[in-house]
């Protein structure tokens, strides 16, 4: 295996991201659906892409957020809905522009407590655990990431009920609808302004990691690593 040039070395100037620009492109440029790269497309489980690229703005996340509260509604899923983010630069920007949605749209959001970073699966157990036991108002969930793709792009991920990721049946509508909305230049899409959407009734402040530890004693035997 080659020792990449770079290796061991400052990282060269040209090659860092500039995370204000990313930031300001996030919210100031529209995409325009006749051009295939920058609709919605949703690939595993949900939408990825870069600001520069007018691949993944502030429209776009309304737009999805909206398709994703309209087919929550649709499917009967009315209990709270649990919203994880990660580390990449553009995922607190597309929380809270899916935070505004959400609030608009009457969905009980749950975010972390301590405005804190939420792994993908803090979020899957916080959605089983709330739905163990019942058949009504189950729960939901958004994942915030784009997963292992490079530093500047955001992902966007809807996981149903049971946790996991959502299957390409939802995820196709979701696109689907979530395109027709940015046609429409977001016409149809409720939100209200952040300050209003975190301080709303229905936004709700959650222990994500507390639970998802206190949790691990059921799936791992925890003993013998305390006598190390």
């Amino acid at each position: 295996m080659s020792v990449h040039p770079g290796a061991g070395k400052a990282a060269d100037t040209a090659a860092l991201l500039r995370v204000p620009s990313l930031m300001t492109a996030y919210y100031t440029r529209r995409p325009d659906v006749s051009e295939l790269r920058e609709r919605v497309s949703f690939g595993t489980s949900g939408h990825r892409g870069s600001s520069f690229d007018t691949a993944f703005n502030e429209s776009h996340i309304h737009a999805i957020t909206q398709a994703i509260c309209t087919y929550r509604s649709q499917q009967g899923t009315d209990g709270p809905l649990f919203l994880g983010v990660d580390t990449h630069a553009l995922s607190e920007c597309a929380a809270a522009s899916a935070l505004e949605v959400l609030a608009a749209n009457g969905v009980t959001v749950m975010v972390d407590d301590s405005g804190g970073y939420t792994p993908t699966p803090v979020v899957s157990h916080a959605i089983l655990s709330w739905n163990r036991g019942r058949t009504t108002a189950l729960a939901d969930g958004i994942v915030i990431t784009p997963s292992h793709n490079p530093p500047a792009d955001g992902g966007f991920k809807y996981n149903p009920p049971h946790g996991g990721a959502a299957d390409s049946k939802a995820t196709a509508w979701i696109q689907d609808e979530a395109n027709r909305l940015l046609g429409s230049d977001g016409r149809e899409v409720h939100r209200m302004p952040w300050s209003r959407a975190v301080k709303a009734d229905t936004t709700h402040l959650f222990d994500y990691m507390g639970g998802y530890i206190s949790d691990l004693g059921n799936v791992i035997d925890i003993e013998p690593l305390q006598g190390r």
